[in-house]
């Protein structure tokens, strides 16, 4: 698990490999990731957008942008955790994800971004 604090929310996450939903022979690789959003200040936030970079070994990266996550804008109360799990196909065996959600303050309606640390999607044996 690979952890970050921005403007006193902690983003963390930690990532698993699907193999029923994987296809190695087609170099098609599911990882699933669990993203923990804590929010350490005294005021609640909402997360508005995300926006994703994602990095295969073979060189190919991507980008996603959107509202929310998985379908929703989560509010986070003082010192409350939200998390969510989601997905990502791959078509190698390893590859990198990294971003930032945009996350509004519920007291004054400002804009700020957190940063999603880096974390690593390996396949199981690649890492022997």
């Amino acid at each position: 698990m690979v952890s970050k604090v921005t403007e006193g929310v902690k983003i963390s996450v930690e990532s698993f490999y699907q193999h029923d939903y994987s296809n190695p022979i087609n170099s098609e690789y599911r990882v699933a990731y669990r993203v923990t959003i804590e929010n350490n200040n005294a005021f609640a936030v909402k997360l508005l957008r995300r926006h994703w970079f994602i990095h295969d070994s073979n060189a190919s990266q991507r980008e996603v942008e959107g509202e929310g996550v998985v379908g929703i804008q989560p509010l986070i109360n003082p010192g409350e955790k939200y998390q969510y799990i989601s997905g990502c196909n791959l078509r190698s065996e390893m590859g990198k994800m990294f971003g930032t959600y945009q996350m509004e303050n519920q007291l004054n309606k400002e804009l700020f971004d957190v940063n999603i640390p880096v974390f690593y999607m390996v396949v199981p044996f690649k890492m022997n």
